[in-house]
């Protein structure tokens, strides 16, 4: 489909006609070639990128020719059609034959004061279709005729009878059409799924097929695969396999999908091989998605015999339950006409009674049931309640299910879910009465029918912290306004130093296209002061950490009620929570990588922190295996990551200082091992070879690409030849040494074209050359270059591991250092000469470091024979990007603010918080009770991380050893600051006494040689001890208190 064409859709106005291509093409178009990517027309991979990197081209096609119904536009809904938009269907209908009361204030975001009384699908509908403008979105105020629903794809009903479901999914299951219901009361959430009787899911996890590199295959009846020992093959048991790139059972190369039997974590068999040739060596075995088939039962035959997700194992029972007390709902609003009143008894003695009805009519009648009658009471004084976080958390599991229905992307919920956080409410009732949770007119009545009015008071005095205006910082944002955080004396303080970029708009949905390079804070603030005028917000656009401490001050954080983090970094989230530990304060904290995601609540002296427990670091790639032995294409991308930091930042960097720094030369020759001959040969490079016009720049890249992808390439063969043997007898090049081959440049190929038009136009701008796009006369100039013959050099040295590369690596030519630096014009002579280093920005199109990355990667993954990867592909690794979905983002965010109901009441027992993990591909939902923080001990003294020794008034250095001596009976051995050494037993005498009468702030300003700033009121200590035994104890911090 060309930009300029228009998708047709039954569903929309004739004047909303949708055209799928922003019109904003690769602005490189005429001077780059495709770099092996697909031409992905009907898709704005600017807007959709991140989401693109969890569900893919080919589904997000298929969502993007799907029509969705979404019916009711309550709190829920709102939720629902939020991400449904965000994600990019072909169009969304908002259904909604009610009108709008003050009561759908308490989560409905789109809907104001202002509104009341008018159909909530009209009135939410404008907001809604600014979300995407690639999505039409109309509202429906009609009967949900069968006609009517014949056109949609997926159908979604919230807030409908029980009536009004059988009806409707009897007929959406005879037609094919994906239905989801869902539903939320109070604390209780339903959610129920009916895709038809034979759904195909195309990918069930959405996970990369996994790879391994194959040692050994038996020619068996049950033939077993070995994979090589330094990685697990990863393989479970059903998986299905194909086989590449094998020599001697040649047979198996792109052989049929072939089911295979774990037998350890690097063997698995694959069945016969017996008629097979004899394996001889290589290979790599890859991992096959095969499509599955579900068959769905219709909701009448479904509800009878139901098929549950367990969404908590500590509540095991409770599914069963939660159906029952669903239905019976149903019955109530059907009898009375009405839902039951908040905490009222006699409505709960009717509920009983159409409970018993349920189990009447049929309901576990063949099963041992007993009915969990405080649950089933609770379930009905609070289910006339509607909690915003409870809609954002299920709108996000709905939506989701939306787009696996369009896609065919990820495992379906199979067939209901009934989520709950009862653990919100407190074990004592007595305060919930029905006169104090009663509806009084108010926006907030949906959370009172749960909390009570007094509560409400509590939020809305709360002060808290967000940090960051992200996509969970939006979503955040959003729950604090409407469930009444800061609204009625308290405040919210967001901060957030980012600018809103464009592939922001697909998940950061408080954001809009003319909101593009604002600040993320403010923007956001001024969005949730619309959603509820009464929050107290202030927006800032700072960064967290030391350098703003004089901002996020002991005043600041001892007036906070929490932090809740809404960051994008490990760095910036230990550092928080440091803040928070330090503070005693409670932090919420929260992360998504796609489909998964995270939630954690830290409570002072009650749970560990967030950097009590982390992650085990990245496996990093060795240096050998970039330089000479890569064998994947992320061996490739790193390497090419490194080329350009080499080429247009680190060696521009060094000729820049070089330029303006006098004592550069002197700093770089302190440097350890070789650095300063790397240092300087970059300058001596960069100066003596700078270009003077684009041409230059031209046989630069022309002479760079052949060093490159020729004669490195010629001299490693030289070294180590094709039929190689190592000193065992084995092939050195084997295994995950693949064997390379040099390339000759070619004009009229395009992937050669690729670099030299990207590495020209890099360098052009180091040196502030205007850049050139004209690839036709870049290609002519690069051809008619004479590069010298190259001959491979004997003695040259080549490390086939990082141990021998690190004693090659060890000297350092000092002779060539001097020679070089004799080679150095003086700054004074290079005039008004100026280079620039280039920071690596992946997200522009228009200034060809991705074309670099690209082309770089591609050509050498060409040398060692290495699949390329297209350019969504290689910018996703090269740029480090983290897949997100607003899906998932939005129930980690409601997820987070069930915690904070739990927090602003002060609950104190550790099993009441929940940390949550989730994927909702598979979908899984995990829920734990936090970890108690670890407990040490100093002479029979218990301490967590939350304890600290507190001292206050200045002293001297003597005094404070004394003041340990005496009340804790430690002995100080060594004392620091931050990283200054204070004390130590082994310090020299002299220096000792020199500092043992200093008061304390001297001794820390006489070490680390700065002033204390005004705003540091007190200082902080680690402490080395021993007992009195003598023997070396763990001690808490120290918190020195300045007078």
């Amino acid at each position: 489909m060309s930009s300029a064409e228009v998708a047709d859709n039954s569903v929309d106005p004739p004047a909303k006609k949708r055209k799928l291509n922003t019109g904003e093409a690769h602005s490189n178009n005429s001077a780059m070639a495709n770099n092996g990517a697909r031409v992905e027309d009907e898709i704005d991979e600017s807007l959709y990128s991140r989401q693109l990197y969890v569900l893919g081209h080919d589904a997000m096609r298929r969502m993007a020719s799907s029509d969705v119904l979404i019916s009711g536009l309550g709190g829920l809904g709102v939720e629902i059609a939020k991400n449904v938009i965000l994600g990019g269907v072909k169009s969304v209908t908002l259904h909604d034959d009610k009108n709008c009361t003050v009561a759908d204030l308490s989560s409905q975001f789109y809907l104001s004061e202002t509104v009341i009384g008018q159909n909530r699908a009209l009135t939410s509908c404008e907001q809604l279709s600014e979300l995407n403008h690639y999505v039409p979105t109309t509202a429906y105020t009609g009967p949900l005729t069968e006609d009517f629903l014949r056109k949609f794809r997926v159908v979604v009903l919230t807030g409908a009878s029980w009536a009004e479901q059988e009806r409707v999914a009897a007929f959406t299951h005879a037609n094919n059409i994906a239905l989801v219901i869902a539903d939320t009361r109070g604390l209780f959430s339903q959610v129920f799924c009916d895709f038809g009787p034979e759904f195909t899911v195309l990918d069930v996890n959405g996970e990369n097929p996994v790879s391994a590199m194959i040692a050994a295959i038996t020619q068996d009846y049950e033939a077993v695969v070995t994979c090589l020992d330094d990685t697990r093959h990863g393989l479970e048991d059903g998986d299905y396999v194909t086989f590449s790139e094998v020599q001697g059972m040649t047979e198996l190369n792109g052989c049929e999908p072939r089911k295979i039997k774990v037998l350890g974590p690097y063997t698995f068999s694959i069945g016969d091989t017996t008629n097979f040739s004899k394996y001889i060596r290589g290979g790599i075995v890859t991992q096959v998605k095969m499509p599955k088939k579900i068959n769905f039962k219709p909701l009448s035959e479904s509800f009878k015999q139901p098929e549950f997700l367990i969404s908590d194992f500590a509540k095991f029972e409770y599914p069963q339950q939660l159906h029952l007390a669903f239905a019976a709902l149903h019955k109530f609003q059907a009898g009375e006409g009405r839902l039951p009143k908040p905490w009222n008894d006699e409505d709960v003695a009717k509920f009983k009674l159409y409970v018993k009805t349920v189990l009447e009519d049929g309901l576990y009648k063949d099963e041992d049931f007993e009915v969990n009658t405080e649950l089933l009471e609770t379930f009905c004084k609070i289910s006339s309640g509607d909690l915003n976080p409870m809609n954002a958390a299920i709108g996000g599991v709905v939506a989701q299910e939306v787009m696996k229905a369009c896609s065919g992307k990820f495992h379906p919920l199979v067939q209901w879910l009934y989520l709950d956080a009862i653990e919100c409410l407190p074990k004592d009732h007595s305060t919930l009465t029905e006169e104090n949770c009663k509806p009084v007119g108010s926006r907030y009545d949906g959370q009172v029918a749960v909390f009570g009015r007094e509560f409400q008071k509590k939020l809305g005095q709360l002060k808290y912290f967000i940090v960051g205006a992200g996509a969970i910082g939006c979503e955040l944002l959003k729950n604090f306004a409407m469930i009444g955080v800061g609204a009625d004396g308290g405040q919210i303080t967001v901060t957030d130093m980012d600018l809103i970029e464009k592939s922001n708009l697909n998940r950061q949905f408080l954001f809009r296209p003319y909101d593009v390079q604002k600040p993320k804070s403010s923007t956001a603030a001024n969005v949730i002061k619309r959603m509820n005028p009464a929050v107290n917000v202030l927006a800032q656009e700072n960064r967290v950490c030391p350098e703003t401490e004089s901002v996020y001050n002991d005043a600041f954080f001892e007036a906070l009620d929490g932090v809740a983090n809404a960051l994008d970094n490990v760095d910036a989230r230990i550092y928080m929570d440091r803040r928070c530990v330090y503070y005693r304060k409670p932090l919420l904290e929260s992360g998504t990588l796609g489909t998964k995601g995270n939630t954690q609540v830290v409570v002072p002296f009650l749970t560990e922190s967030y950097s009590s427990s982390q992650d085990p670091p990245e496996k990093s790639i060795p240096i050998c295996t970039l330089k000479n032995f890569p064998n994947a294409i992320e061996h490739t991308l790193q390497w090419a990551r490194d080329e350009f930091e080499g080429l247009f930042r680190q060696a521009a960097e060094h000729a820049a200082q070089y330029l303006q720094d006098p004592n550069f030369l002197d700093r770089c020759l302190k440097l350890p091992g070789t650095q300063p001959l790397d240092a300087i040969e970059s300058v001596r490079n960069a100066i003596n070879e700078r270009p003077h016009s684009f041409d230059d720049c031209v046989i630069w890249a022309r002479h760079h690409w052949e060093n490159q992808y020729a004669n490195q390439i010629k001299q490693l063969l030289y070294n180590f030849p094709a039929k190689q043997l190592t000193t065992s007898g084995a092939p050195f090049w084997s295994g995950p040494k693949r064997c390379p081959s040099p390339l000759a440049f070619d004009p009229n190929d395009e992937l050669h074209v690729d670099y030299i038009v990207a590495a020209a136009n890099l360098r052009a701008t180091v040196y502030g050359i205007p850049s050139c796009v004209d690839r036709e006369n870049i290609a002519k100039l690069a051809a008619s270059i004479q590069v010298p013959k190259f001959s491979p050099k004997s003695g040259v040295k080549i490390a086939v591991s990082d141990a021998q590369l690190q004693q090659n690596n060890d000297e350092m030519d000092q002779d060539r250092v001097k020679n070089m630096i004799a080679e150095l014009p003086s700054p004074s002579k290079l005039g008004s000469l100026k280079i620039t280093p280039l920071e690596f920005e992946k997200d522009d199109d228009t200034n060809f470091h991705m074309d670099f990355i690209v082309a770089a990667s591609n050509l050498r993954a060409t040398n060692y024979k290495i699949t390329p990867a297209d350019r969504h592909r290689s910018k996703l690794i090269a740029g480090k990007i983290i897949p997100a979905i607003a899906t998932t983002t939005s129930v980690v965010a409601g997820l987070v603010c069930l915690e904070l109901y739990k927090l602003a009441q002060g609950f104190n027992k550790l099993e009441v918080f929940k940390n949550g993990f989730v994927n909702l591909a598979l979908p899984f939902f995990g829920f734990s009770e936090p970890i108690a923080p670890s407990t040490n001990t100093y002479n029979e003294n218990k301490w967590t991380l939350w304890d600290r020794f507190e001292v206050k008034g200045e002293i001297t250095l003597q005094q404070f050893l004394d003041h340990f001596k005496n009340e804790h009976k430690l002995e100080i051995t060594m004392l620091s600051q931050g990283v200054c050494m204070l004390y130590s037993f082994f310090m020299p005498k002299a220096k000792r006494l020199e500092r043992l009468n200093l008061p304390m702030s001297e001794v820390v300003t006489k070490v680390s040689k700065k002033k204390l700033e005004p705003h540091v009121n007190a200082l902080v200590f680690e402490l080395c001890c021993n007992d009195d035994d003598g023997n070396d104890v763990e001690v808490p911090y120290v918190k020195y208190t300045l007078p």
